[in-house]
């Protein structure tokens, strides 16, 4: 299995994953132009020729990105996929120069043992007015928010 950034020939398997998690409302889905236009936020994650996992980060302002659309095919949980894709665009922030990493979950145990850190929601104004808002869950969400400082 290796881990490498999303190309666009990538982009329709990394639509089905992700948008899979969000029938079940564990994500925002995304909509193929969506993808196309961000596929230099993705890494993804390939085994036999298959797309596995997925993860992007999205930088939101000079010192603020989000890891988002974690996703992870359920017959290869448990083998560190979504610890390799989450470290791999850790890598890529601190590389960027970009100070600070939050995420959205419903799976907050994984990001802590990642060494992330609980936080309000209310101090990601970025996140919350720009994703967030097309969420039908807004504005009850029920995600946990974690940061990480890189520096």
């Amino acid at each position: 299995m290796k881990i490498r950034r999303a190309a666009i020939a990538d982009i329709k398997d990394i639509q089905k994953l992700v948008n899979e998690f969000a029938r079940r409302e564990e994500m925002i889905p995304r909509s193929i132009n969506e993808l196309y236009e961000n596929v230099r936020d993705f890494f993804v994650a390939e085994e036999d020729g298959r797309i596995c996992g997925a993860c992007a980060l999205h930088v939101l302002w000079e010192d603020l990105a989000e890891i988002r659309s974690l996703a992870v095919h359920e017959d290869t949980r448990g083998k560190g996929i979504g610890s390799r894709l989450v470290k791999y665009c850790m890598t890529d922030a601190k590389k960027l120069g970009i100070g600070r990493v939050f995420a959205l979950t419903y799976r907050p145990g994984f990001f802590r043992r990642l060494g992330f850190t609980d936080i309000d929601k209310s101090s990601l104004p970025q996140k919350i007015w720009g994703d967030c808002i097309r969420c039908p869950k807004f504005p009850e969400c029920d995600e946990h928010a974690l940061i990480l400082n890189l520096k």
